[in-house]
């Protein structure tokens, strides 16, 4: 069981340090789409609306970026 976990943590770990940049972008635009939705009166769907494309936008520059590097 432990080796299990031990794996699945390893994982985990390797997924999202494997491609830094995209994990702090990610978070970066939760955290702002957060202070956004919480310090002003926004409506929360306009907020999972700003988390869609900033996530969608973070995920389509990490695909260029790696499509450059190939190059």
């Amino acid at each position: 069981m432990i080796t299990i976990l031990k794996d699945v943590a390893e994982e985990l770990y390797s997924m999202f340090m494997g491609d830094i940049w995209l994990s702090m972008a990610v978070l970066a635009v939760a955290a702002g789409t957060a202070v956004i939705t919480e310090l002003t009166p926004l409506d929360p769907l306009i907020g999972g609306a700003v988390l869609l494309v900033g996530c969608l936008l973070v995920v389509i520059g990490s695909v260029r970026r790696s499509a450059l590097k190939a190059k």
